[in-house]
């Protein structure tokens, strides 16, 4: 039987609590809400933390809202509520592409996208829709809060830009009109980590691609985006040509590895078909919200 390395556990009541907490912990403490990354890696002593400190009761932390122009999303909302949000699937349906594909029930009822972020595995499915819809990671200290772009988030496998000290508080995401988004993934079985993924999020202005997002994950040692794709696609009419041309640059950007999952070349290939595929549902999207304005 698997059991973790002792530790101390408290329960906080508020994030400045919390955060009390964390700042006196230091790099020992460890944040723990749904639990289904951390412990696991604790039963098997890849991470070994001396204190938890549990933030489930921060309710304040549980919200979807959308104000200023952005969909914000508390650190503690769970994939259920991203899973079955109509408001999130107006604006951004690739959350519940995603969401459909992640583990199953247990896990999308406790699981939280704060603690899917800041887990940081490179096969992580949040974190390459986060990347392809250029989130903005809100980050708080006891000496106030700081905005993260997403691409600046990552700073390798399992590590992000949250210091000692600090939580995730929200992540923020901007809403384009005319705008689709959709998330492709392939995997060994139902629920599991992704073999390769992608996922796209692009906005249309008089016809053509205005604004695109790319987001790889499972094919490099963290989720990146495929800059040299979004740049072949922006200005451009969407077309099977050129979703296909941009799937075969994602493929040539990306840098997996062979391991139990694939080999580094059938990584490659699928990074490529997946962007293709989630290029031309998101266009699609995208053409139907046009569709959906009324005329002037």
């Amino acid at each position: 039987m698997q059991v973790p390395a002792s530790f101390e556990y408290r329960r906080a009541e508020s994030v400045d609590e919390a955060l009390a907490l964390l700042e006196r912990f230091g790099d020992e403490a460890r944040v723990i809400a749904g639990g289904h990354s951390l412990l696991p890696m604790m039963k098997l002593r890849l991470a070994r933390p001396e204190f938890l400190v549990d933030i489930n009761d921060l309710h304040e932390l549980d919200f979807l809202r959308v104000e200023g122009g952005e969909l914000r999303i508390g650190a503690l909302t769970r994939h259920r509520s991203l899973l079955e949000s109509e408001l999130v699937l107006r604006y951004f349906p690739i959350f519940r592409d995603a969401e459909r594909v992640i583990a199953d029930p247990p896990v999308r009822n406790r699981g939280t996208i704060g603690g899917s972020l800041c887990q940081a595995d490179p096969s992580e499915d949040l974190s390459a829709v986060c990347a392809a819809l250029r989130a903005t990671a809100v980050i708080r200290g006891r000496e106030g809060q700081r905005s993260v772009p997403i691409a600046e988030f990552y700073r390798g496998p399992y590590e992000t830009a949250v210091a000692s000290g600090e939580m995730l508080v929200e992540i923020r995401v901007p809403i384009l009109p005319n705008a689709g988004s959709a998330y492709e993934k392939v995997e060994r079985k139902a629920g599991d980590w992704a073999v390769a993924a992608a996922g796209v999020a692009l906005a249309l202005d008089a016809g053509r691609m205005a604004q695109v997002g790319i987001g790889l994950a499972a094919v490099g040692g963290v989720t990146v985006n495929s800059v040299r794709a979004e740049q072949a696609l922006r200005g451009r009419e969407p077309s099977e040509e050129v979703f296909v041309e941009a799937g075969a640059i994602a493929a040539q950007e990306c840098s997996p590895v062979t391991d139990s999952r694939g080999s580094a070349e059938y990584k490659r290939h699928l990074a490529g078909e997946l962007t293709t595929r989630a290029l031309r549902r998101a266009a699609e999207r995208a053409r139907q919200a046009a569709d959906a304005v009324p005329a002037p």
